[in-house]
């Protein structure tokens, strides 16, 4: 019997906020408008309302929204989308009812994946979380509570500029650091995304060989995560490659981060790219960077082991572990694979770079962002997310 597929989720409230937003200017200026002048004309008290709206820092009101469109004239269909784009932005207890279960850390990638066609993520020592079973999860949390401590203590009773950047939350509400459990239940919720039968993004992963070698986990853990990325290379619309040690990458070059791209559904919604650092990580949707992430991912993907290469390796890699001292385990407590509908491996490699969509038009507009709840004032400044020192997403 297959497993109940899992429901699509809403429109990502955070996608929709930075669509309105851009829009909204868009429309400001084309009707010859300062941001002052808006203000007076539909009275409202605050002067800060209408830089929060366009750059999707706040959840819009639709009657505010329909008071500006009123203002600049706006008409017709491109009204009635309007109006819709501002339900979907102010719709977040709907997004999140989407999902069993979500924390603060996981909603930040989870409005990302959200209305994804496709994402295409880079692993350069750990898993992505969408790959994770949960008892690799639990070891990566675990293995970072240390920093996060240390983080934590540093920034009792006084500002940082990390916390600036990420609107004045403390560290311990960004991680739910005392509750693993929780963060890890969220993760596997947002990983159901990948088996829907109808409207799965197209998912690629280049992950390091060393990113799965005895060194990143207990050997039994490290075998079922083994096994459940051959599951998951099984699916129609997910394909992994592994990159070895000594691959060269187009003319030696070396990546220096993890990295995720996303694109969506609509052309008018700018792509985006998530970057890892130790101390945050970073949202950005200016399109010369997307162009740059996009082409190291080509040359990561053609340095990598072709798919069906990668799936013979993992296979290998199992055997090595277990003779390593792993027990051979279909499962282990919390760390089993997901029961998946079953599926040929892919014949025939998956293109991994070019034909993706690009934005043209007034999506091209640079922008940058950071989480769900914040974005910053000035466009060009980089969004922070508060992470952990290692990748839990």
């Amino acid at each position: 019997m297959q497993p109940e597929e899992p429901e699509q989720p809403i429109p990502s409230p955070n996608l929709r906020r930075r669509r309105l937003g851009g829009e909204l200017r868009r429309l400001r200026e084309h009707a010859g408008l300062t941001g002052e002048q808006v203000i007076e004309r539909v009275k409202w008290a605050s002067a800060s309302k209408l830089s929060r709206l366009e750059n999707g820092r706040s959840r819009p009101g639709v009657g505010d929204v329909m008071d500006l469109l009123d203002l600049y004239g706006v008409t017709g269909t491109e009204r009635d989308d309007l109006v819709g784009i501002a339900r979907d932005a102010g719709n977040t207890r709907a997004f999140l009812n989407s999902y069993a279960v979500m924390t603060s850390l996981q909603r930040a990638y989870a409005e990302l994946e959200a209305g994804c066609t496709e994402i295409q993520e880079y692993g350069a020592v750990i898993i992505p979380g969408l790959l994770q079973t949960s008892a690799y999860a639990k070891v990566r949390i675990l293995a970072a509570r240390p920093l996060v401590e240390m983080v934590d203590e540093r920034t009792a009773g006084r500002r940082t500029i990390l916390q600036k950047a990420t609107n004045h939350r403390t560290a311990n509400q960004k991680r739910n650091a005392d509750d693993p459990d929780t963060e890890v239940a969220a993760r596997q919720s947002r990983q159901s995304m990948l088996l829907r039968e109808n409207g799965a993004p197209k998912y690629t992963a280049v992950l390091e060989e060393a990113a799965v070698s005895l060194r990143c986990g207990p050997p039994d853990v490290m075998v079922a995560q083994l096994k459940h990325l051959l599951t998951m290379a099984q699916l129609p619309n997910v394909t992994l490659r592994m990159l070895p040690p000594n691959a060269t990458v187009a003319s030696w070059y070396l990546s220096e981060t993890a990295f995720s791209i996303y694109h969506f559904a609509d052309p008018e919604d700018l792509s985006a790219v998530a970057i890892e650092t130790l101390a945050a990580d970073m949202i950005v949707n200016d399109v010369p960077v997307l162009e740059r992430y996009g082409q190291v991912f080509d040359w990561l993907c053609e340095a990598a082991r072709s798919p069906q290469e990668s799936i013979d390796w993992l296979s290998d890699a199992v055997a090595r572990h277990v003779a390593a001292g792993a027990t051979e385990l279909d499962s282990v407590p919390g760390g089993a694979a997901p029961l998946l509908p079953h599926h040929p491996c892919p014949a025939v490699p998956a293109r991994c770079g070019r034909g993706r969509p690009r934005p043209t038009g007034r999506a091209a507009d640079p922008a940058w962002t950071a989480r769900a709840d914040h974005a910053p004032d000035r466009p060009g400044d980089p969004g922070l997310t508060d992470g952990p020192p290692a990748r839990s997403a």
